[in-house]
């Protein structure tokens, strides 16, 4: 299928008809000539066809021209303010009816857990809920390598969305057409390339996924 399909904060899923971005220090050293082929800090290596690219600082690529973004588990990654720049962003380099989907973590349904297993009385109640939520630092990293791969390192969440907040977000960054999506219900078969059923599930849980449309007309 032609078009322009934009995936940032990919990881290893890279497919071929996608254009594929991530900001992971990692694969800025594993691109670094020669020395980048000995750099090994994960079982596997960054796809040859992912990109460096950020979406707060702003992907390489014209704005209008996209006919579909997909971001998946990377947007609860930012902090608020530049989570609202990647959504400026995001709207900015779709075409008009251009689709935005995206996946983050449900906080309304990991609050409910917390809240049950309190009233029961649950000792592990309040630490489930921060680990559910990538939250807090179980163990200080020590010395210096260590001290330096968590400082560049993206593993922590920074901001948590449920449903009305994440939708007023993108409502007010110009987006239209706000609902959640299930995968699989996309009427672009090129999201089925990009899409993981695990993504969409913690456990047996829908995760919080929505899409959003660029309008055709400015409102």
């Amino acid at each position: 299928m032609s078009g322009l399909y934009v995936q940032y904060g990919c990881g290893f899923s890279a497919p071929k008809d996608w254009k594929n971005f991530d900001a992971s220090p990692t694969l800025r050293f594993e691109q670094l000539p020669f020395i980048g082929r000995l750099f090994t800090k994960n079982a596997s290596r960054f796809p040859e066809n992912v990109r460096y690219g950020d979406i707060v600082r702003g992907l390489p690529v014209a704005d209008g021209t996209v006919d579909a973004i997909y971001a998946s588990h990377i947007l609860e990654h930012l902090a608020l303010d530049d989570f609202h720049v990647a959504l400026r962003n995001t709207w900015r380099l779709l075409k008009a009816g251009g689709v935005f989907r995206l996946i983050v973590p449900d906080l309304r349904w990991r609050a409910e857990v917390y809240v049950g297993a309190s009233v029961d009385g649950d000792p592990e109640a309040s630490s489930g809920f921060l680990r559910s939520c990538c939250l807090g630092i179980e163990t200080r990293p020590r010395g210096l390598w260590r001290m330096m791969i968590s400082a560049l390192g993206h593993s922590q969440h920074l901001w948590m969305w449920d449903e009305p907040a994440i939708s007023a977000a993108l409502q007010a960054a110009g987006f239209q057409n706000i609902r959640r999506i299930q995968i699989g219900d996309s009427n672009d078969p090129m999201f089925a390339k990009v899409e993981e059923e695990d993504r969409f599930l913690d456990g047996t849980h829908p995760e919080l996924a929505i899409e959003a449309i660029r309008p055709s007309v400015a409102s």
